[in-house]
């Protein structure tokens, strides 16, 4: 199966939310290469990057399910595609 690289770039603005967006990344762990999180805390906000290896219908997956938390939003840069 083919795997992209890509990066999910999270603003989580509700911290209620929190709870189930490390659910959602604990369930697609097995592709995360790793993640960074920072609190802006003069802004409120908190800011987390997620970077994956994965099936593209799996990263889409997991960023529409992160997208659809109440509080967050969240957009997904890919890698260039290798070529052979």
């Amino acid at each position: 199966m083919e795997t992209r690289v890509a990066v999910i770039a999270i603003i989580l603005r509700d911290s209620s939310a929190a709870v189930e967006l490390n659910a959602l990344l604990h369930e697609f762990d097995r592709y995360i290469i790793g993640r960074m999180g920072v609190p802006y805390r003069q802004k409120h906000v908190n800011i987390i990057n997620i970077a994956i290896d994965a099936p593209p219908d799996d990263i889409n997956r997991l960023a529409g399910k992160i997208g659809r938390l109440e509080g967050v939003s969240t957009k997904t840069v890919y890698a260039p595609a290798e070529s052979n």
